[in-house]
């Protein structure tokens, strides 16, 4: 199994984060069999897409809540290091209090 979980959605609260203040965040080294994802759905086009991080954030965007931590952004960047067989991710993580 790749993910801790798949999931469809976010059970956290928001937590109102721009691009800005996610940029702000130093990124770490994640286990990817730690990680809950909030998407179901994958394109593949964007997964074998060179260029898809191009105009967004290097990093994956994850959000740690009451001890789990979700993949709110990044699905596809966490894809293509498990296909290239590693089992961790660059990301910014961001704790939201309950």
């Amino acid at each position: 199994m790749i993910f801790k979980r798949v999931g469809a959605g976010r059970p956290y609260p928001d937590h109102g984060l721009e691009p800005r203040e996610w940029a702000k965040l130093p990124p770490r080294q994640v286990r990817l069999d730690r990680l809950i994802t909030t998407k179901d759905t994958l394109h593949l086009d964007t997964l074998l897409d060179e260029d898809s991080t191009f105009y967004g954030d290097l990093f994956a965007h994850v959000v740690e809540w009451q001890g789990e931590l979700y993949l709110e952004d990044g699905l596809h960047r966490a894809l293509r290091a498990a296909l290239h067989q590693r089992n961790i991710l660059h990301a910014r993580v961001h704790e939201v209090s309950s």
